[in-house]
């Protein structure tokens, strides 16, 4: 029984963490999670991953609906991207299988307290229209860099996906915050859905299915709530209740990662 409460605070606290900053932010639900279960479960990395990846994909959709219904989803200009990410994905799930089960890449800890930083200082006030004069051929050459590299970090460490999505669409793509998040969340419920399927596909254990459903339970919860508040608060309020998270969330995972 003592184990049972311990297993559901920390998957709680993972998944509602997980699911804000997938709500607010696109913030890739394995970000969060995967360290969390690893840390304080001893959970198989490679498991933990893959539980990581099925809970961003219910909070991802539930996510890109709140935003869609609030025209702030970008289907058509994502519609490239989201084809190379999931081929990647695939591949860098794959590749995901011959790394050592301790190895975790601090990449997303960097990019998710920087752009939180970034968010703080320097918001994104882009508008809508300021993206529509960009040339299509030069929108799909960077939806196809970019979607390469997403997908191969979002299938090979089970993060970074989100927030490298987050800083092409609003940094090098011009996307406005909100659209960014839309367009993010959305492509990352398809890569979510494939990187998730492909690990337990791989996977060489039972799956842990307590954990995976009280993950998948509690980020879906915290993404709802967060993807309605987002969609109703101001372009400035958002950027800094965006910045604040993910610099709370970025340091949070450095701790978490220092106590391995």
């Amino acid at each position: 029984m003592h184990g049972f409460f311990i297993k559901l605070i920390v998957c709680l606290i993972a998944g509602l963490g997980a699911g804000v900053g997938t709500g607010l932010s696109g913030l890739s639900a394995a970000a969060i999670i995967s360290p969390m279960l690893i840390t304080f479960l001893d959970m198989d990395s490679y498991m933990a991953v893959g539980i990581a990846l099925a809970s961003d994909v219910l909070a991802s959709a539930v996510s890109a609906y709140t935003y869609g219904k609030n025209d702030n989803l970008d289907i058509k200009n994502g519609r490239i991207m989201l084809v190379t990410v999931l081929i990647f994905t695939m591949l860098g799930s794959y590749a995901g299988t011959y790394i050592p089960q301790n190895t975790m890449g601090s990449f997303s800890l960097i990019m998710t307290t920087v752009l939180g930083i970034k968010f703080i200082f320097k918001p994104v006030m882009t508008t809508k229209e300021a993206n529509a004069d960009k040339p299509r051929w030069v929108k799909i050459m960077q939806s196809i860099f970019c979607g390469i590299v997403i997908g191969f970090i979002c299938g090979f460490v089970g993060a970074g996906g989100g927030m490298m999505m987050l800083f092409i669409l609003t940094s090098i793509l011009g996307y406005e915050l909100k659209t960014a998040v839309g367009t993010s969340t959305f492509i990352m419920a398809f890569t979510a859905f494939v990187g998730s399927s492909s690990h337990f596909a791989f996977m060489e254990t039972t799956v842990n299915f307590g954990a995976l459903f009280w993950c998948v339970l509690f980020t879906f919860v915290g993404a709802q709530l967060a993807a309605k508040f987002a969609n109703k608060a101001s372009p400035v309020t958002l950027n800094r209740v965006t910045g604040a998270v993910l610099t709370f969330l970025g340091l949070m995972m450095f701790a978490v990662k220092g106590l391995k």
